[in-house]
């Protein structure tokens, strides 16, 4: 057989002995095709989005990727933090996460909304192999149900205050509620955000610039404030204590590229407003975030004499005190209510989305199975919704403390790997790879940077390294990433990044623009039709198989052979 496969045409069918040679994946592949044909319910779960598939503009796929930031937690974080230390460290410390998570999350963005891949997929190519970004795709899952936990917290508070609901039962109804929603992926979510952003802007954004006209001395009380540990003054402990906070968030990005995957083709003729939607919806979205965080701490300062430290940190707490300042008395209590569920439905069908995503790709890829991705959000809503009963709101910075520490870690090996490996050290391929067979297993380039920071950092977090560098663990967890990933890279020489080069399909995989290629073949197993970079050629069938597909072979029959490799160049 010649070491050059042939493709089959993509109405052609395997000989009868080849047919044989697959037969022991072949049915419980075919399953997997069955069930992964209706692409608009698995929103092209673990592949590469489709040209065919993204209809939508920029700015329907930027407002849609934005309405998935509605969430309210911001106002806790930023009260939380801003009641202990002071609003002049928690703005400090606010400033500080926003650009650490606008700088990391640019590089990605970039790369989801140029090749139309999500961050585990990005991972997968950009230093952690095939299977190593197992352990990323877990803290992504672990970073939806966290924070879809704490959005339906806030509704079981609004509702609770609005409608007398026990917080058992508006837990349950917070989550129960989003599920007809996300079932049906990026189309129906793009409807949900657009017609819902009007509303929520004006209901969160009114009663601030309300309170800020009608009494300007609220502004000097905000600025004024202490905090419970604080003296008045800015101090580095504080300052990275609060950052360490807010950069939990920083996993956010992956969220926005679970949309930002379906950006229209970069062309000349949308450059700029494709440029547009990319910054706004990937790393921008942090500008709306630090801005709401701060909102939470003057809406906390504001009412903290009305309700007390413990409820001032509660969004539905703020904005009943925000508008009854405003309207009539008997107004309140609706529009804040209104308000939470508004928000708590526009990020927690993402939540859920995004997590069932994350879920979906690291079981298959563990057991060569593809149960489908909505299975995945029954399995994500679950852990929240234990995470809810067990209150988790009381001890939210705790929670998010930690977990910030194992977010930074990735978030930055990542983008590190983009930034010097690939471009400056010209150690990481250019463009990203996915597909099982052309990448090894792991890669330790990004495993080791990631384990070295994530370990080192949470060991500071629980004052193993002494008191006085606890707080600066997410300082050590982005360092350590940094500097740790190129180190690896050059240590490697880059061998470890592709298994091959050689994807065995003579088309390039990308067109003249620079966009993934639009060309459809049929995939020799599952029989439906794929574009360009989701194929890989077969040599033993001399055909060419999906990347769903080529997850789902438990004997390997599919996947190409190992080949010697050579760092690619742009």
């Amino acid at each position: 057989m010649s070491t050059e496969p042939r493709l089959i045409a993509p109405d052609s069918h395997p000989e009868p002995h080849q047919a044989g040679t697959a037969a022991a994946t072949a049915a419980d592949t075919t399953r997997t095709g069955d069930r992964a044909v209706s692409e608009t319910l698995e929103d092209y779960t673990l592949r590469f989005a489709p040209r065919s598939y993204r209809r939508w503009t920029p700015m329907v796929v930027a407002t849609t990727a934005l309405g998935g930031i509605a969430y309210l937690a911001d106002f806790s974080i930023g009260a939380g933090i801003g009641l202990t230390h002071g609003t002049g460290n928690a703005l400090a410390a606010i400033g500080l996460a926003a650009a650490v998570i606008f700088i990391t999350g640019f590089p990605l963005a970039y790369y989801g909304a140029r090749y139309n891949i999500d961050l585990d997929l990005i991972t997968r190519g950009s230093g952690f192999g095939y299977y190593g970004s197992v352990l990323t795709s877990v803290i992504f899952a672990s970073f939806t149900f966290i924070f879809f936990a704490l959005e339906g917290s806030i509704m079981a508070q609004g509702l609770k205050l609005g409608f007398g609901l026990p917080l058992w039962l508006g837990y349950l109804v917070s989550t129960l509620m989003v599920i007809p929603l996300v079932i049906y992926g990026m189309k129906a979510l793009s409807k949900l955000q657009v017609w819902t952003t009007p509303v929520w802007l004006l209901l969160m954004v009114g009663p601030l610039v309300y309170l800020v006209a009608n009494d300007p001395d609220t502004v000097n009380r905000f600025l004024a404030y202490a905090g419970t540990d604080g003296d008045g003054g800015v101090n580095t402990a504080s300052v990275l204590l609060g950052a360490g906070v807010c950069l939990s968030l920083i996993a956010q990005i992956g969220e926005q590229i679970d949309y930002l995957r379906f950006m229209p083709p970069k062309t000349e003729a949308n450059r700029r407003g494709w440029w547009t939607a990319v910054v706004m919806a990937g790393p921008g979205w942090v500008v709306l975030g630090a801005l709401k965080q701060a909102m939470g701490v003057f809406l906390a300062v504001y009412i903290l004499s009305e309700v007390g430290p413990a409820a001032a940190t509660e969004p539905i707490q703020q904005f009943r005190g925000a508008f009854d300042a405003m309207m009539p008395s008997w107004l309140v209590v609706p529009l804040a209510v209104v308000l939470v569920v508004i928000s708590q439905i526009k990020i927690n069908v993402t939540n859920a989305y995004s997590g069932s995503l994350a879920w979906t790709n690291s079981v298959t890829r563990v057991t060569k199975h593809y149960p489908g991705r909505m299975i995945f959000v029954l399995v994500n809503l679950a852990f929240a919704l234990i995470l809810m009963e067990a209150d988790m709101f009381s001890f939210l910075n705790s929670i998010l403390g930690f977990y910030s520490n194992c977010a930074i870690a990735w978030v930055v090996t990542v983008a590190t790997d983009i930034m010097i490996n690939k471009y400056l050290l010209k150690l990481s391929p250019h463009a990203p790879e996915f597909r099982r067979g052309m990448l090894y297993a792991v890669n330790p380039v990004g495993v080791v940077a990631f384990v070295a920071a994530s370990g080192l950092s949470i060991a500071m977090y629980f004052h193993a390294l002494g008191d006085t560098l606890q707080p600066y663990s997410p300082v050590a967890a982005a360092l350590i990433a940094f500097v740790v990933t190129p180190l690896m890279a050059v240590a490697t020489k880059g061998r470890y990044y592709l298994r091959r080069t050689d994807d065995g399909i003579d088309e390039p995989l990308l067109d003249a623009e620079g966009n993934p290629g639009a060309t459809t073949y049929a995939c020799h197993v599952c029989r439906q039709e794929f574009e360009r970079p989701d194929l890989a050629a077969c040599l033993t069938h001399d055909a060419v198989v999906c990347s769903l597909c080529l997850s789902t072979d438990k004997t390997g029959d599919h996947l190409l052979p190992a080949t010697p490799t050579v760092p690619a160049a742009p």
